[in-house]
């Protein structure tokens, strides 16, 4: 079903490239399906920004108006981008990835592999064939690590490549690759250390361990409690197919044993519903228990907004692509010094995120509109 849905989504933005704009209509006419289905295709690729909807039409996206023409006749350079999802936290990635191609004249091809190990090997097989002459890779490796299989199926495609929001452990072949990934260990600190600031002192972590960002939070998580001379207090959240009524009783409980006064809680989805436990089992936010989530994703719309962290989405996507325009001595990857091919330096980025402060630590939020300056740490 999902090969389906991903072929019919390449034949719309095939469709879209010949012609400026189309109704859903007739969109589904071209495609033999039936309206219903057209609507959700086009649902799905307009929340990834790969095509814009108004009124029952369909047209290419405002930043393709931002790319220069390929020359008569020719076609744009491909880049592949392999993802796990095309919503939630990476709708935004692959909105700054399709502006930054855009403004290249790149044509960006998307392969999801809804977190599936096997649909990786499919959709890199897939991307490969597709002509590109690079790849983006957030691959569906267990605990966001590859094993010598990932490795060797990554490096046989012999195409220049950057990971995105993956990290390969350090003097493996992978490696060696172009990288670019949220700092998530400076966020967990950022969090910890808002927290503590309050006068928070029995700081949780409350994540579900077999995620690839459970770790990097970990790190950085133990790191600030430990400088701060504070008892590292983690407990693993169950995984969203666990989760129920009696789960979430469990958990406000085991917070309550640990004393918890604050918590630091990824994802948004568990810290919302970490929330609404609370408030079922007589326990208060901010008063009894700060919480902040990781992602902000929707955290703002929680019945107490959260505080979040808040990974730069946007600019991952970008970046990653300006670091494969560069390795392939390509327009467009001029923000790393201009063009450096296969020879160059490799890079390894970490952009940081940044604290987006609300009602659930009990200090003052910020005033909607103004966004926490971006920084960007850049490692050799």
């Amino acid at each position: 079903m999902r090969a389906t849905a991903e072929l019919r989504h390449r034949q719309i933005l095939g469709l879209l490239r010949e012609r400026p704009s189309l109704r859903v209509g007739d969109l589904a006419a071209e495609l033999g399906v039936s309206a219903a289905t057209a609507r959700r295709d086009v649902e799905a690729l307009a929340a990834a920004g790969l095509l814009d909807r108004v009124h029952g039409r369909v047209s290419r996206p405002r930043d393709d108006a931002a790319a220069p023409e390929a020359g008569p006749g020719a076609d744009p350079p491909v880049v592949g981008m392999l993802l796990p999802v095309a919503d939630y936290y990476y709708a935004e990635v692959i909105r700054g990835a399709r502006a930054a191609a855009a403004r290249a004249g790149v044509r960006l091809v998307l392969g999801i592999s809804h977190y599936s190990p096997e649909a990786d090997r499919v959709q890199l097989a897939a991307l490969a064939e597709s002509g590109a002459a690079g790849l983006l890779l957030t691959p569906s490796w267990p605990e966001g690590l590859p094993d010598a299989a990932d490795e060797r199926r990554i490096l046989q495609l012999g195409l220049p490549a950057v990971l995105l929001e993956r990290r390969a452990g350090p003097g493996t072949a992978l490696a060696g690759l172009d990288r670019v990934c949220t700092a998530h260990n400076e966020g967990a600190g950022l969090a910890v250390r808002h927290l503590a600031r309050l006068g928070r002192r029995r700081i949780g972590l409350l994540a579900r361990s077999e995620t690839p960002t459970a770790r990097h939070l970990a790190g950085g998580y133990a790191a600030a409690m430990a400088a701060l001379g504070l008892e590292p207090l983690v407990l693993d959240l169950p995984g969203p197919h666990a989760r129920d009524a009696t789960s979430d009783g469990q958990v406000v409980a085991e917070v309550r044993r640990a004393g918890l006064d604050a918590a630091l809680v990824h994802t948004d989805e568990d810290a919302l519903r970490l929330l609404q436990a609370l408030h079922r089992h007589g326990l208060r936010v901010p008063d009894d228990l700060a919480l902040v989530a990781y992602d902000d994703e929707v955290a703002a719309l929680a019945d107490v907004p959260l505080t979040a962290v808040a990974p730069p989405k946007r600019q991952l996507g970008e970046t990653a692509v300006s670091l494969l325009l560069t390795r392939l001595g390509a327009p467009g990857g001029g923000a790393f010094g201009g063009a450096c091919g296969e020879g160059g330096a490799r890079r390894h980025l970490d952009l940081l995120p940044s604290l987006r402060v609300r009602v659930s630590c009990g200090d003052t939020p910020e005033p909607a509109g103004v966004p926490t300056p971006l920084r960007e740490h850049v490692l050799s």
